[in-house]
């Protein structure tokens, strides 16, 4: 039995779809770069679309504003990323290592060094755009969720303070490579920031009676 082809009406909304998909691909990798090199607060709409070769009125059929188009780059890869760091977190705890903890750290480090151009932009949006900082808030909230096998070891009483710590944690670790590698105003190896910070983080986590 022969398979029907795809009637032209379907074969043309494939290709629309398609075509809506890879231009929404590309102002997403456009914003991307000129966040990178640009900041947050600079670059325009116009600029994205300039980018890319479309209009204004293209970009806005795709996102509904500049931190829209930034929480699609960040859905994509950064918070993805993120959260699959503080999985790993989760096992190394498991483990009860301090050895694995100390190393866990030193990728920390190192998985700051691989997203530090577009931070800036992340913070000023954060610091500029109420609807952005909603994300950014989401995003650091969500994090304890993945780390299911560290709350589980918290009574339920405790499980706020269990949540809070993780989330000082993500804090402390942004707050600290920020003023290290983007404003120079520590001065300290990767290897000593990450020696320092297990001795504070790997007591600070252990859990009741552990």
């Amino acid at each position: 039995m022969q398979t029907e082809p795809a009637a032209p009406e379907a074969r043309r909304t494939s290709l629309r779809e398609e075509q809506k998909r890879q231009t929404r691909s590309r102002l997403i990798d456009a914003a991307k770069a000129l966040f990178t090199t640009q900041g947050y607060a600079p670059v325009r709409v116009d600029d994205i679309a300039a980018a890319v070769g479309c209009s204004r009125a293209t970009f806005y059929l795709h996102f509904n504003s500049k931190p829209d188009v930034l929480r699609a780059i960040a859905e994509q890869g950064t918070l993805p990323s993120v959260q699959h760091f503080y999985e790993d977190l989760d096992h190394v705890l498991d483990s009860g290592s301090r050895e694995e903890f100390g190393a866990w750290m030193r990728r920390a480090i190192d998985w700051f060094q691989e997203y530090k151009d577009l931070l800036p932009a992340w913070d000023e949006a954060t610091a500029l755009e109420p609807e952005f900082r909603e994300v950014a808030r989401e995003g650091i909230l969500a994090l304890p969720n993945v780390m299911t096998s560290y709350l589980s070891r918290w009574p339920d009483g405790q499980q706020d303070e269990a949540r809070l710590r993780i989330e000082l944690l993500v804090a402390q670790l942004e707050r600290f490579f920020t003023r290290w590698a983007m404003q120079g105003t520590i001065d300290v190896t990767a290897e000593q920031a990450a020696a320092v910070l297990t001795d504070i983080w790997f007591p600070a986590l252990q859990t009741p009676g552990a």
